[in-house]
């Protein structure tokens, strides 16, 4: 039992009859974790292959980032943005060096941190490029999942994300991923009012989708050549995830903005960022744009932390090697059993579940009733993201348990 006494069944009980159901978790009730694993308030234990959706990239309770955090929570937490901090110049310089940039815009979730961007290109369009006011627009990918604010869901395909929560923010086109003529035709289309295009380089609530060769590289060239924006959402797929420090790096593109959150936090504070050059940054003046807890200094203590990690390398490096490795035994799976189709990059993977053997909600339960938690997506898809600090041996293991589940 957890320190409550209470059992995973009556706390699951009392968090449906208190709490909105804006989730449906499956039905396990955590009570700590360590690097990739987790236990539950029976003592149960699980190998997480889920990572918080990537913002667990340093595992559970990295001991790095928990004695940055302990340090950090006895000096002090938060001063608003009324007040400098010591820790805030360095966060600022080094997130911006790891980018390749100049400025950062530091948010709290990933959500704020795209509403930041819209924010950018939006400003960026009507100070420096000079489009009429009120007429900018932003080209976005179908299938995309930017957050669940009033204006990502506005530009989403998702109809349970959208609906029942309109009207919706006008200033949106959509064009297919993957499609660089349709992308070229929209620019075309809005002449010279586009602003900016706004990307996942890896689209992970549609289901680890991938975009065909060559695709990144033809929008970085689209983007310059049109003088608009590349703003790559790397929320999820950044931070070494894909086995780069950026999933855009993977075709040698580097983009105008990075839209950066999770793993940046270390699983331990909300962190997220937006991060670009002094022109277009450099657009924001006081008062224009803010967040009490944007940039606050436990946030920036634990967050550069992380920076130091990742300019080590090593986490890439394992996400690299050990990502070939489940790629390699996942296509030994794909055609056979309930798997239909594995998409993936890095220690990052959808995998398509054939109807007829389950959805993947059902699977995902059959796979912690064996020891292995992970979640699905879109009705037949289950996503593998597992903390990239996990052990050759523990992700075979988990992956023997899919292949039990699902063969």
């Amino acid at each position: 039992m957890g320190p409550s006494g209470k059992s995973s069944a009556e706390l699951i009980a009392a968090a449906e009859a208190h709490s909105a159901h804006n989730y449906h978790p499956l039905p396990v009730v955590i009570a700590s974790a360590r690097g990739a694993w987790m236990t539950d308030v029976e003592g149960r234990r699980y190998l997480d292959m889920l990572a918080g959706y990537s913002a667990l990239n340093f595992g559970h309770c990295h001991p790095r980032l928990i004695a940055e955090a302990k340090a950090q929570l006895g000096r002090l937490t938060l001063t608003s943005r009324a007040f400098h901090h010591d820790h805030f110049a360095a966060f600022c310089a080094r997130l911006a060096e790891l980018c390749g940039m100049e400025m950062v815009l530091p948010m709290n979730t990933g959500a704020e941190a795209v509403e930041t961007a819209v924010k950018t290109a939006r400003k960026w369009g009507y100070r420096v490029k000079g489009v009429p006011d009120g007429r900018a627009r932003i080209i976005v990918a179908a299938d995309n999942f930017h957050g669940r604010t009033t204006t990502a869901i506005s530009f989403s395909t998702d109809d349970d994300a959208r609906r029942d929560f309109g009207p919706y923010t006008p200033g949106f086109d959509t064009v297919p991923y993957g499609d660089l003529a349709a992308l070229g035709e929209a620019l075309d289309r809005n002449g010279d009012t586009t602003v900016a295009v706004l990307l996942e380089p890896v689209q992970g609530e549609a289901g680890v989708r991938v975009p065909p060769p060559g695709y990144l590289r033809g929008v970085r060239e689209l983007t310059r050549s049109r003088g608009v924006l590349f703003m790559a959402d790397e929320i999820q797929s950044g931070l070494g995830r894909t086995g780069t420090t950026f999933a855009c790096e993977h075709e040698g593109v580097v983009p105008d903005v990075y839209i950066l959150g999770k793993a940046l936090g270390g699983g331990v504070v909300p962190v997220s960022a937006v991060v670009s050059s002094a022109e277009v940054l450099g657009v924001f003046r006081p008062n224009e744009h803010g967040s009490t807890f944007g940039g606050n200094p436990l946030a920036c203590a634990v967050a550069l932390e992380v920076i130091a990690m990742l300019r080590e390398g090593e986490v890439q490096r394992r996400a690299a090697e050990l990502g070939e490795h489940l790629h390699h035994e996942l296509g030994l799976l794909a055609g056979q059993g309930a798997v239909l189709r594995v998409r993936g990059r890095g220690l990052w993977a959808g995998v398509d579940i054939d109807p007829a053997r389950g959805t993947g909600r059902e699977i995902s339960e059959l796979l912690m009733a064996r020891g292995v938690l992970v979640k699905d997506t879109h009705g037949s898809t289950i996503r593998i993201a597992p903390p990239l600090v996990i052990s050759k041996e523990d992700l075979d293991w988990g992956l023997g348990r899919l292949r039990a589940v699902l063969c």
